[in-house]
């Protein structure tokens, strides 16, 4: 989110509870797999500017990418935990992972980043292995 919002004509609008929530992201469990010292560390946006790519792909359970793609960076695959509710995705936190600056004094749990293992079962065992994190890779062409 920008340090500098411009806040449209709807700001102040009054409704009911039938809303949805923009959180803040927050690296969760395990903190250890994404070099975090607690779970509370607030997760920092990325934006890839390029301009010689029109393609980004991310690969998940590879550290490499396939031939003829260019690797932007890889690490480990987060998603929301599987017990929650809420919509998730799966996203590729950098192997070198940073946190917001004065970011981890408040466990809001809102948006939180869970490291993903694989499930064998529609998930083909071998090649994958049961109960293992993922890792992945950010491509782009």
């Amino acid at each position: 989110m920008p340090d500098d919002p411009i806040w449209g004509p709807h700001k102040d609008l009054v409704t009911g509870e039938s809303v949805g929530y923009l959180y803040g992201a927050e690296y969760e469990e395990p903190n250890t797999l994404f070099g975090m010292p607690n779970d509370a560390e607030d997760v920092p946006c990325a934006v890839c500017l390029v301009t010689q790519y029109a393609v980004s792909l991310m690969i998940p359970g590879r550290t490499e990418c396939y031939p003829g793609w260019t690797e932007v960076y890889h690490g480990d695959l987060a998603a929301g935990y599987h017990g929650h509710e809420a919509a998730s995705q799966y996203v590729c936190v950098d192997g070198n992972p940073q946190a917001i600056p004065r970011g981890g004094n408040h466990d809001e749990n809102g948006k939180l980043f869970y490291g993903v293992k694989s499930k064998c079962g529609s998930l083909p065992c071998p090649p994958y292995e049961d109960g293992k994190f993922l890792s992945c890779v950010v491509c782009m062409k």
